[in-house]
């Protein structure tokens, strides 16, 4: 069964237009994303670390990662990929102890990010995991933070993308994330210099699917971006309510019956 989901997965990436990547961060949006069609899931450390009551960043305790990934994986028929944001440590063999463990949690890919950290050190970790992990199939998914950061601008920024990304696939990346780009030249130049399935991050004006799935990109993540929409909706009907307007969480939620139904044994 999880030979076939990451099979899956990798077709996902193989198609004529880019896979949307829809990110939950528990069971519940996990599974409401599923049933709105998405064809995969993927994790958002933001959401993830917010849900569960920690900052961004690294906060979050490690059996709250694989506790949540576990109930994710436990109501999906569709492929999961889960974010651990630098893996936790910089130390490899723990990071791919970790990506063993996330595994073991139902994950046929990951998200791992270079950050702040030099890029040898991503490396080394993708390194160590494939090592881990011998014949067992995992799509890494190599984040590098150029954009994201301000590391580089212009042409040094594609130019140190492709610098990264190149690193990263030879030391055994199967995907690279470029959160915070959105220029479908710099998509393009990328693209077409790295044989990694390229990925980008819903942004303020990001370009359209088509343009993006014609300048190589293969992959387009919600990122955070649902959670934020979920609970600014949230925040409104909350507000409402102890106004005394009980309309929002009553006449536009979802039926009771349905959610509940989702999560029935199967």
């Amino acid at each position: 069964m999880r030979d076939d989901l990451h099979a899956a997965f990798v077709a996902l990436h193989r198609r004529d237009h880019p896979l949307l990547l829809a990110n939950a961060w528990d069971a519940a949006s996990a599974r409401l994303w599923q049933e709105a069609g998405a064809a995969a899931v993927g994790t958002t450390s933001a959401a993830v670390a917010w849900s569960r009551g920690f900052a961004d960043g690294g906060a979050l305790p490690r059996e709250e990662l694989l506790s949540n990934l576990r109930g994710m994986a436990r109501v999906l028929s569709v492929p999961l990929t889960a974010d651990i944001e630098d893996g936790y440590s910089d130390d490899p063999d723990a990071v791919a102890a970790l990506a063993a463990e996330v595994v073991d949690a139902g994950a046929v890919g990951i998200n791992l990010e270079d950050g702040a950290g030099a890029p040898e050190r991503l490396a080394a970790k993708i390194r160590a995991i494939r090592a881990r992990l011998g014949n067992t199939r995992l799509f890494v998914n190599a984040r590098t933070d150029v954009y994201l950061r301000g590391l580089a601008d212009g042409d040094g920024a594609v130019a140190e993308t492709i610098a990264r990304l190149s690193l990263y696939r030879e030391a055994g990346a199967d995907g690279g994330f470029v959160p915070g780009l959105a220029s479908v030249d710099a998509a393009r130049a990328i693209a077409g210099a790295v044989p990694l399935a390229i990925n980008l991050m819903a942004v303020p004006g990001l370009p359209s699917v088509a343009a993006l799935g014609e300048a190589g990109v293969v992959r387009v993540s919600a990122g955070p971006g649902l959670f934020r929409a979920a609970f600014a909706a949230g925040d409104d009907a909350a507000r409402a309510m102890l106004r005394g307007d009980f309309a929002p969480c009553v006449d536009s939620a979802l039926g009771y019956g349905a959610l509940n139904a989702m999560f029935a044994p199967r």
